[in-house]
């Protein structure tokens, strides 16, 4: 029933995920979004990036990026050829096709790019969407400070991009902006105080925070410092949690606690970023669902309301009966805790299965699967766990939650009763 159910889900989210889960709304991508339009207000230019196919006969086979940059006013930040992805790749970098570029120009130098090669401009990204994601990469702004050894020199004397990790876009120079469709960016020495609009990997944009000859502008991307030198006490105190949780009675919360605390003494992150991990909204919405959980169980309102509803089932079908209960399941345990609404449904529905004639096991099982089909609103400890990092609201949850809760009714019962 278990691999039933996750070689639905599977195909779920393959065919439809598309449709059923958001799109990104992470700060990342708000933030990227920011950096677009500010720097099309402030410098004057299109900072988009498009995909551009490029066919196997295609006469720009051959031809490395550094003439197609000069001679076609384009930036091309990435390429992908035989599916791998090579961003900021060095300017000597040669074309084979067929490729994928990810280019970013004017409109005209574009259309005209386009044109000379018969090349196609794909309406969206799709095999940068992750390399060039805002999450991963962007448009930066970066300062030349007096003192810095770039000046004097230009970004081909330097190979800025091999070196830094960085395409030049732009220069913005005593409040004129020199872009790549009027002026060959390239070639242009650095001066002090020169603003370099450029798209990196956010990467390399934290290391160039760390050099000299460079005033790093833009500081609000997404940045994570790696620690190589931890992998070892995280991975360790990772299999700790992981054996807690799999060959021992402790809690979920406490074991993953066990791990957290193993972690932040070890050095593998700090209390401060611990603090900032944690979804504070998810820590509120499972406290107060605890507590009415709670009352809803010791009261006896949950068994009220599962002894009216199978009032109204008396004199049906078996199936129909069947298919009550596993609803019934579900509900309760959107408000309660799986275990909770477990304990309290058993005994009722192996009552029904005997007052209808059916097997009292298949019952009592058909309740504890459905107890787990907890997807429609993030009040499973699960679900809420993946809400702050992932960036999903309730919204979101009903969405795709709300298909996956009939999907697992209708494989479910089915399984039980065809394997039981």
């Amino acid at each position: 029933v278990g691999l039933a159910l996750v070689a639905t889900g599977i195909v779920y989210f393959i065919v439809f995920g598309h449709i059923a889960l958001p799109g990104s709304s992470t700060k990342g991508g708000e933030t990227a979004q920011n950096l677009l339009e500010h720097f099309e207000k402030i410098y004057g230019f299109d900072s988009h990036i498009h995909e551009i196919d490029v066919p196997k006969k295609s006469k720009i086979a051959g031809l490395a990026l550094d003439e197609l940059e000069v001679d076609y006013h384009v930036q091309i930040i990435a390429t992908d050829f035989r599916g791998n992805t090579y961003l900021e790749p060095p300017r000597d970098t040669v074309i084979e096709t067929p490729c994928r570029l990810a280019v970013i120009a004017d409109r005209t130098s574009l259309e005209n790019f386009i044109r000379e090669f018969g090349l196609k401009k794909l309406k969206e990204l799709d095999r940068f969407t992750e390399t060039l994601s805002p999450d991963k990469a962007g448009v930066a702004e970066i300062v030349v400070p007096p003192g810095s050894s770039l000046i004097g020199k230009t970004g081909r004397e330097l190979w800025i991009r091999k070196a830094y990790g960085i395409s030049n876009l732009a220069i913005h120079r005593g409040g004129e902006t020199l872009s790549r469709d009027k002026h060959n960016v390239g070639n242009i020495p650095f001066q002090a105080g020169d603003t370099i609009i450029s798209h990196t990997r956010w990467d390399a944009l934290a290391r160039l925070e760390k050099n000299r000859d460079f005033v790093v502008v833009t500081t609000d991307y997404p940045r994570e410092e790696l620690r190589p030198h931890k992998v070892l006490p995280a991975l360790v105190f990772f299999l700790i949690a992981l054996g807690l949780i799999l060959f021992s009675d402790l809690r979920l919360s406490l074991c993953l606690l066990i791990g957290a605390i193993g972690m932040i003494v070890t050095g593998v992150l700090s209390v401060d970023e611990a603090y900032r991990s944690v979804g504070w909204s998810t820590v509120f919405l499972l406290a107060s669902l605890i507590p009415l959980g709670q009352s809803v169980q010791s009261t006896g309102t949950a068994a009220w309301i599962a002894g009216q509803a199978m009032f109204l089932l008396d004199g049906m079908p078996v199936w129909v009966v069947q298919a009550a209960v596993a609803m019934l399941a579900t509900i309760f345990t959107l408000i309660m805790s799986n275990v909770g609404a477990t304990v309290l449904l058993v005994p009722l529905a192996v009552n029904i299965a005997l007052g209808v004639g059916a097997s009292p096991a298949i019952f009592a099982l058909t309740v504890a699967i459905s107890t787990s089909n907890s997807f429609l609103i993030p009040t499973h400890q699960v679900n809420a766990l993946i809400m702050g990092p992932a960036g999903y609201s309730v919204k979101d949850f009903i969405r795709a939650g709300g298909i996956m809760t009939f999907i697992f009714l209708a494989v479910s019962l089915p399984m039980i009763n065809l394997v039981f």
